[in-house]
């Protein structure tokens, strides 16, 4: 099969839409099928182009045998709103407009949110004549109201038009949580034009297996004199949707347990701000390390002993699935999940954390305090977790349960396709 997948995101970016992109891709690649990747120039999340990279109109490289193409980029941070709009509008004008040198494919994906980037694929798939599978990882233009990023108005009305507009024209909707199905079905879309794929876990890499030995942390945590301390950990976007002052209301209430100490690894438009309120605040069991290369994640959770997974308090968020919960559950880590709805329930089914009412400082202070004092608990919690993820949520199965779905309901042959020597289809 030859795969077109549009995606706003993709490595070196670390972030979850890009890690998605990137391990499905790879294994479709594995299995025989050609894909090629449309993406921008990496540079999120500060708008800066990564070292090593170029913006220009039309480059090609090979990534793990995916043809990545990536297009002339509006460098944009993430945060605000106007030159973030422009820089999505833009690339899904790139894309339409640099279509016809992409090949011959026989389905496109796109991928969103990004909106736009979700309504590239519409008009890609009309101008090249393919079947066209729109995946949704958030639902737009819900999430951006729920962190108050937009206010109800005659743009949101045009975004939700919009929406509608694209469930209706795709060939497959691919969500990946069973609530986004139930959201577009009483939207009116047909139930069987709908496939579920979760998100996963990489369990060649987050293993359980001792890491390689990463020297950039020991020198991180001894800098920061973490070592032989409890450590609570958030890991991933310091975003608005995460409400991360909670963490250190938290770390305030337990400022006097020199041995508990809170972690946040990555990066946001919310980094800043909350690395000058835990200096006025002269948080000294509070460290941001900002955001770390993904091959060193698996050690980063091997330091550390539990993930904080961290939502506003809103009913939009009761129907996403953090994509770091897989990652926390595949290294053994106990979670203190301030998320309500699907995630919930996905936690409590594995057995392996607490839950905790979003916003909830309060709780959060307390929970962490009994998990550092009570080792036994601690640990009984923590188990199980990789043969969890292994059972449910193995991204090799994942991957396969997509393209084999996709082929048959867009109705493709999976026929292994030759690759020039170009890297283009033959």
């Amino acid at each position: 099969m030859k795969i077109l997948f549009l995606s706003h995101y993709f490595p070196p970016e670390v972030n979850a839409p890009a890690t998605r992109t990137y391990e499905h891709c790879s294994r479709w690649v594995q299995q025989g099928h050609q894909v090629t990747v449309v993406t921008c120039n990496p540079n999120h999340p500060h708008g800066e182009l990564y070292p090593g990279h170029r913006n220009r109109l039309w480059q090609e490289e090979q990534v793990a045998g995916i043809r990545v193409i990536r297009l002339w980029t509006f460098l944009s941070a993430n945060k605000g709103f106007g030159l973030r709009t422009l820089n999505y509008v833009w690339f899904m004008l790139a894309c339409v407009l640099l279509c016809w040198r992409f090949g011959r494919h026989d389905v496109v994906i796109s991928t969103s949110p990004q909106f736009f980037n979700g309504l590239a694929g519409y008009a890609v798939s009309r101008l090249r004549r393919l079947p066209w599978v729109l995946e949704i990882r958030d639902l737009w233009p819900e999430s951006i109201l729920a962190v108050g990023a937009m206010k109800e108005g005659w743009i949101t009305r045009l975004l939700y038009w919009l929406e509608l507009f694209c469930y209706r024209r795709c060939d497959l909707i691919v969500p990946v949580t069973d609530s986004f199905r139930d959201y577009m079905v009483g939207k009116g879309i047909d139930p069987d034009k709908i496939m579920v794929i979760k998100n996963g876990v990489d369990l060649t890499l987050f293993s359980l297996n001792q890491p390689a030995p990463d020297p950039h942390l020991d020198y991180l945590f001894e800098q920061h004199g973490l070592k032989g301390k409890f450590i609570a950990a958030y890991v991933g976007t310091h975003g608005m949707a995460h409400h991360l002052d909670t963490i250190l209301q938290a770390a305030e209430q337990l400022r006097a347990r020199q041995d508990i100490h809170f972690l946040l690894v990555g990066d946001g438009a919310e980094r800043e701000r909350l690395q000058q309120l835990a200096q006025q605040k002269k948080l000294s069991n509070v460290t941001l390390l900002g955001q770390l290369p993904k091959p060193s994640m698996p050690a980063l959770w091997n330091r550390v002993h539990l993930s904080l997974i961290l939502l506003r308090k809103s009913d939009t968020f009761k129907s996403v699935i953090p994509s770091k919960i897989f990652e926390s559950l595949a290294m053994n880590k106990a979670i203190i999940l301030g998320v309500e709805g699907e995630s919930a329930q996905l936690l409590q089914e594995s057995g392996c954390g607490i839950c905790i009412t979003p916003e909830d400082a309060d709780a959060l202070a307390r929970e962490v305090q009994a998990l550092a004092d009570d080792g036994e608990r601690h640990r009984q919690m923590a188990a199980g977790g990789s043969d969890y993820v292994r059972e449910h949520f193995d991204r090799d199965r994942l991957a396969q349960r997509f393209v084999d779905g996709m082929a048959t309901r867009v109705g493709i042959a999976q026929v292994p396709t030759a690759i020039c020597a170009n890297g283009r289809p033959d």
